[in-house]
């Protein structure tokens, strides 16, 4: 068998496992296995109730590798993330005490509910991928992994992120309600076992040697010129449209990119096609733009004008 055949069978087997939990959102997991793939943290955004949390923790079941689960509160310090140094009565001197954000995968639930101090403690992790602690830097291994939740319609207790932050993450995710017979289907598999139960049945399927070839991999796709002018006439026109405020910037450009030769390996090609792209505009720039007041009073969204300016620019053949 063909290391290509290797590669797309262990990614099949993923996909099977998360589906022994997930009800539906073949979509969702598509998305968050292309962000593990191009190596990108993962907004995911939804109302309560609908497996934001169950997701995330199913990804990381499946990924043989240290997992961390942070729950965001107000009252949430820098030292709780990154860890802090301990006096040693014993040896009469100081150590550090790792954190959570010591893992490869991290779960943060309700992102937006830190303050901001600690939402900087989080930022240099997320894009440098190291801690510095009196004086020294650690490096984290990789695959080094944020998959972030977000509740869109509580205010209270919660910080708005800054659009630096939201830069960092190469998807928002958008979780929506499930089809009445996805309900129903959720309620019958729940009938006899609980989420926990079942989370206990993922089994590992992928280690994070494993992940490196295939990140290899997905780093030799072939992206044709034209490809990469269809991505730059997409980013560009965010940034001239009237309706928007702030556009995309190059960095929107590279994840887009980078996420569509992830997307084209889990469909089993060695090179980008423009539907990759499409496949991947929405979550890769939907928290990269702002839409002008009177657009956000029409009731617009980012999808709406993504979606208008894809339709507009001529696909290259």
């Amino acid at each position: 068998m063909q290391k290509e055949d290797l590669v797309f069978e262990t990614l099949d087997r993923l996909k099977k496992e998360i589906s022994k939990v997930i009800v539906g959102q073949e979509k969702i997991t598509e998305q968050l296995i292309t962000g593990l793939l191009a190596d990108g943290h993962i907004l995911i955004e939804g109302v309560p109730g609908i497996a934001k949390t169950l997701l995330a923790k199913c990804i990381s079941k499946t990924i043989s590798a240290d997992f961390s689960r942070i729950q965001f509160t107000p009252d949430l310090m820098p030292s709780d993330l990154i860890g802090t140094m301990i006096f040693d009565s014993v040896k009469s001197d100081f150590f550090f005490r790792k954190g959570p954000l010591f893992s490869n995968i991290i779960l943060i639930d309700e992102i937006n509910r830190a303050p901001a101090k600690t939402q900087s403690a989080l930022f240099e992790v997320m894009e440098e991928k190291q801690i510095s602690v009196d004086g020294t830097t650690y490096k984290l291994p990789p695959p080094f992994i944020v998959y972030a939740t977000q509740n869109p319609i509580e205010q209270e207790g919660t910080y708005r992120l800054p659009e630096a932050q939201l830069d960092r993450f190469l998807f928002k995710v958008l979780i929506d309600y499930p089809s009445d017979l996805e309900e129903i289907q959720i309620l019958m598999n729940y009938q006899s076992i609980s989420a926990v139960d079942k989370l206990s049945q993922i089994n590992p399927v992928i280690t994070i040697e494993e992940i490196a070839v295939i990140r290899n991999k997905v780093e030799s796709i072939y992206i044709d010129e034209k490809i990469a002018g269809y991505i730059s006439s997409i980013v560009s026109a965010t940034r001239k449209s009237r309706d928007i405020v702030l556009g995309g910037s190059p960095r929107a450009s590279i994840s887009i990119m980078r996420s569509a030769k992830a997307y084209a390996i889990l469909q089993g090609r060695p090179y980008i096609i423009p539907d990759d792209i499409k496949a991947v505009a929405l979550p890769a720039l939907r928290h990269r733009i702002i839409l002008s007041p009177e657009k956000e009073m029409e009731g617009l969204k980012p999808d709406d004008l993504i979606k208008l300016i894809i339709d507009r620019i001529e696909v290259p053949r």
